[in-house]
């Protein structure tokens, strides 16, 4: 198991597989392994998200304080890419972002902290996501921002035209905005850092 560490920031976990000949089997969620990787939120709802087409676009989300959401995001069928975007008043990184690729053939899931708006985009047709959250919903903190925001300036792999977004997704603030709520805990967004649990 990797070493735990204090920083609340996007994380990439690989959770183990035991192969066979009949396939596999995957923990996909131990509180215990996750405590032991510093990932000690309580989580408290689990939600299925369905997507049909190539190219549909979830995000970018979160729920502000205090009904403010970490994520453990689980493909279970096809592939997306996965993003999260630094929204912390006052952090260095405020504004930029990580992403990367996750499938249900990999296994791979996603830790996005509170503090960080999330989305994904997806790469095949019938594309099915879930995520845990640390609080439950609350539509009066549901809030995000505009998924092409140019002060993020994301390279989404695809063009607009071919994108498939909600109208409440399209009506979503820009980040200058937006007035975060959300407090910058010391540590600069960098890259991915990748925990196998074992």
């Amino acid at each position: 198991m990797s070493s735990a560490t204090s920083l609340n920031l996007p994380r990439i976990i690989v959770p183990k597989r035991y192969v066979d000949d009949r396939g596999w089997f995957s923990e996909i969620f131990h509180k215990q392994r996750l405590h032991g990787v510093g990932i000690t939120c309580r989580f408290v709802q689990d939600n299925l998200s369905s997507s049909k087409r190539v190219g549909t676009l979830r995000g970018l989300h979160f729920q502000l304080p205090p009904a403010a959401q970490a994520k453990l995001v689980t493909v279970l069928k096809g592939r997306i890419l996965d993003v999260a975007v630094d929204v912390r008043r006052g952090s260095p990184t405020f504004g930029k972002y990580v992403s990367t690729e996750v499938s249900s053939e990999s296994g791979h899931q996603v830790y996005v902290p509170i503090g960080f708006a999330h989305g994904f985009l997806t790469f095949e047709d019938d594309v099915v996501v879930m995520y845990k959250t640390s609080a439950y919903y609350a539509p009066g903190h549901d809030s995000g921002i505009r998924w092409n925001d140019p002060d993020i300036a994301f390279p989404w792999p695809l063009n607009e035209a071919d994108i498939i977004i909600s109208q409440k997704d399209r009506r979503l603030p820009f980040l200058k905005e937006f007035a975060s709520t959300f407090k910058y805990d010391g540590y600069p967004l960098g890259q991915f850092n990748v925990i196998d649990l074992e």
